[in-house]
């Protein structure tokens, strides 16, 4: 679990990042942190592997403050994902990128070695290639790759698709997901509203350094409130079916006004076919 616990920080004491945040992850959940930009979303994703220190209040990692863990134990449990892998790859091979985090932990033995090969394999990478010759999604699933072969609890994501085509952020967001149903905890800022709502179970909206919205995804998509707020434009399907229900009284708590996905909204205009079909026979 994480948790902060009334949180401040700022990169200049005369202006605050993040202002009285308090709130709690449990473990394997899926949150989306969302608003504009400077609202603070990554000095949170900072703050939650102690990149950054808090001016005040606590963050703690399954109960232990980060301030009392070393980096190495951080690492551990944190993996952290930037927006521009160039960041974060250091090395000249795939295969050492992938055994650097074990390398600088002490920790290259049998068990590691047998990981890295096994991300390797995954990702289809040749071990002996250089990074900096990949292309960019290649490169950003190299980075990713590199974080979650040390098999961290939670991974954090700051804008992981940036730059990304439609085909490359599949790729990266699929194992994402797919650590996630296994049991990982998935932090992750993103202003692709239509990816938020494909993968995020929570969202959590912040503006001016301060959290304005907490709760599940589709909840707050759909609260105009929020949205403005926030600086929010909801999926195209969201915004579709909350159209029609304002344009269509009679429609209001129908499936066809509800639809959150492209699927509910067509299994809903299917329905509404099948159901004149009936009254014409």
């Amino acid at each position: 679990m994480i948790e902060f616990q009334d949180v401040s920080a700022a990169y200049e004491v005369e202006t605050p990042a993040v202002r009285h945040a308090s709130l709690s992850i449990a473990d394997g959940e899926f949150v989306a942190f969302v608003g504009s930009n400077g609202a603070g979303k990554s000095t949170m994703m900072r703050l939650a592997n102690n990149l950054l220190a808090p001016t005040s209040g606590r963050v703690l990692i399954d109960g232990v403050p980060t301030s009392e863990l070393k980096a190495s134990q951080l690492a551990r449990h944190v993996g952290f994902l930037f927006q521009n892998p160039d960041r974060q790859i250091c090395c000249d091979t795939i295969r050492e990128e992938l055994e650097f985090g074990f390398r600088v932990q002490g920790r290259l033995d049998a068990r590691t070695a047998e990981l890295v090969n096994q991300t390797i394999s995954r990702f289809g990478f040749d071990p002996d290639a250089e990074p900096y010759l990949l292309n960019r999604g290649t490169r950003q699933l190299l980075a990713l790759a590199s974080v979650i072969v040390g098999e961290p609890t939670t991974l954090i994501l700051d804008e992981p698709t940036t730059g990304l085509d439609y085909l490359e952020c599949c790729e990266v967001m699929d194992v994402v997901a797919d650590l996630n149903q296994r049991g990982t905890t998935v932090l992750m800022v993103c202003h692709d509203m239509e990816l938020i709502a494909d993968y995020a179970k929570r969202l959590i909206v912040m503006t001016a350094g301060q959290i304005i919205a907490d709760g599940p995804t589709f909840d707050i998509l759909r609260d105009a409130d929020v949205c403005a707020r926030g600086d929010l434009e909801p999926p195209q399907v969201v915004a579709i079916s909350q159209r029609l229900a304002a344009e269509n009284p009679e429609l209001a708590g129908t499936p066809l006004a509800q639809a959150n996905t492209l699927d509910q909204m067509l299994a809903a205009i299917d329905s509404v076919r099948n159901s004149e079909k009936g009254e014409l026979r």
